[in-house]
C-alpha cells in the first residue's frame, strides 16, 4: 500500500512538472526579474524651426559731422533731434579769412599766367631769330626754360585756386546722409580746429535700422549649415524672418530680414554676430535699445520629438538615446539633435518611426541588455523648435 501511494505521489509531481514546463514554454522570452524602463514611443513629423536670440539696435549710417577748417561757428540753422537730409547746412563756419585767400590765390594764378603768355611769346620769337643766326643758342634754350617754368607755375596757381576755393566750401558744413540729428556739441561763437577735428554733431540714419543679435558659435555654425543647405534663405522667396520683441515685451509690428552673420567668434564670450534688418519709419527703435528677436527658419517635416531626459551627451559632443528593439533589449543610438522644441529635443537622424527611447530608467541598463517596458505618458509637444 505505501509503494502505491509512494509510486501515485511521484506521479503527480512528475505531472505537475510536466505541465509547468508546458506553460513556461508559453510564457515571454523576457524573465520576470529583468528591470523596468519607461519609454516612449517616438513618430516623425513636423516641427516650426525657430530661433530666440537677444541683441541690440544700431544705426545703418553714422556720420560725425567735424570741422575740416579753423574758424569761429556763426550761425546753426538746425533744431537738434529733427530728421535732415543729405547737402543740408547745418553749421556756418566764418568764411573771411578763406574767401581772402581764395582771392589772394586767383591773383598768384593771373600773374603765372600773364608770365606765360609773356615768357611763350619770347621762346616763339628766339625760335626764328635762331635759324638766321639772330640769337645764341644758349639764349633760346633759356627762352625755352622760362616757358617751361611759367607754365609750372600757372599749374601751381590753379591747384592753390582748387584748395582755397574746398577750403572755402567747408565754412559750409552741410549733413552728409539723411538721417536724425543729435545735439550739438558746439554753440555759436564757438572756435573749431581742422587739427583737433571737432567734433560738431552726429547724424544717424535710423530708418530702416539694424538689429545685431548674439548667438553662440555652436548656433551660428548650424545657421550657416541651413544657409549652405538651402534650409534658410537670406533672400528671396522663402527669405527668413525675423519677429521682434522689444524690452516691455511687446511684438515690434513689422517684420524684418535676416542680412547675414559674422565671420568671427568673439573669444571673450564665444558668440557671433547675427543681423537683422527693420523697417523703422516711426522711430519706434532707437540706437542702442535691448530687444529679443525670433528667427522663423521655415518647418522641419521630418524629425522626430524626444524628451530631454532621453538624451545624453558624450564626451565628444555628440547626442546618443538608449533604444528598445522588438527583442526587448537596449541598444545605445547615436542621433542628430541641435535645437530644442519646449521639453523636447529636436532629432532629425539616428531614430527610426515607431522606436522606442528609454526616458526613466536609464541607470538600471547597459546596451545589450532586456528590459521590460512600460509606456510613459507625455504631454503635448511644444509646437514651435528653438535653438
Amino acid at each position: 500500500m505505501n509503494t502505491r501511494e509512494g509510486l501515485a505521489g511521484a506521479s503527480l509531481v512528475l505531472l505537475a512538472l510536466a505541465i509547468a514546463g508546458c506553460n513556461s514554454s508559453a510564457a515571454p522570452t523576457v524573465p520576470a526579474q529583468v528591470p523596468e524602463v519607461s519609454v516612449v514611443t517616438v513618430h516623425k513629423g513636423s516641427v516650426p524651426m525657430v530661433t530666440e536670440l537677444p541683441g541690440r539696435t544700431s544705426p545703418v549710417l553714422v556720420a560725425q559731422v567735424r570741422g575740416r577748417v579753423d574758424g569761429i561757428v556763426l550761425t546753426r540753422p538746425f533744431k537738434e533731434g529733427a530728421d535732415v537730409s543729405s547737402g543740408q547746412q547745418l553749421f556756418r563756419i566764418d568764411p573771411a579769412p578763406y574767401r581772402a585767400a581764395l582771392d589772394s590765390a586767383g591773383a598768384t594764378l593771373a600773374r603765372a599766367k600773364a608770365n606765360l603768355a609773356a615768357a611763350t611769346v619770347l621762346a616763339e620769337r628766339y625760335k626764328v631769330l635762331l635759324g638766321g643766326n639772330g640769337v645764341s643758342r644758349q639764349d633760346y634754350d633759356n627762352a625755352v626754360a622760362a616757358q617751361g617754368q611759367a607754365a609750372a607755375d600757372v599749374a601751381a596757381g590753379e591747384a592753390a585756386v582748387k584748395v582755397a576755393r574746398i577750403n572755402l566750401g567747408y565754412t559750409n558744413v552741410v549733413s552728409p546722409i539723411n538721417g536724425r540729428i543729435g545735439p550739438s556739441t558746439v554753440t555759436q561763437g564757438a572756435y573749431v580746429q581742422a587739427s583737433a577735428a571737432t567734433l560738431m554733431a552726429t547724424v544717424q540714419q535710423i530708418d530702416p535700422i539694424y538689429v545685431d543679435l548674439n548667438q553662440s558659435s555652436l548656433q551660428g555654425l548650424q545657421l550657416r549649415r541651413d544657409v549652405a543647405s538651402g534650409k534658410l534663405k537670406l533672400n528671396g522667396a522663402g527669405q527668413a524672418t525675423v519677429t521682434l520683441f522689444l524690452e516691455d515685451g511687446s511684438q515690434y509690428p513689422q517684420p524684418g530680414s535676416l542680412q547675414f552673420t559674422d565671420i568671427t567668434v568673439d573669444p571673450a564670450t564665444g558668440s557671433v554676430t547675427v543681423r537683422a534688418l527693420f523697417p523703422n519709419p516711426r522711430a519706434v527703435l532707437l540706437p542702442g535699445m535691448f530687444v529679443r528677436a525670433r528667427i522663423d527658419e521655415g518647418t522641419n517635416d521630418n524629425v522626430v520629438l524626444v524628451p530631454q531626459v532621453g538624451v545624453t551627451h558624450a564626451a565628444n559632443g555628440s547626442a546618443t538615446a538608449l533604444v528598445v528593439g522588438p527583442d526587448n533589449k537596449v541598444s545605445l543610438r547615436t542621433i542628430q539633435a541641435t535645437r530644442t522644441s519646449g521639453s523636447d529635443w529636436v532629432v532629425e537622424s539616428g531614430l527610426a518611426d515607431a522606436e522606442k527611447v528609454i526616458v526613466a530608467g536609464v541607470q538600471k541598463v547597459h546596451p545589450g541588455s532586456l528590459v521590460r517596458t512600460v509606456e510613459a505618458s507625455t504631454g503635448a509637444p511644444s509646437p514651435v523648435a528653438s535653438n
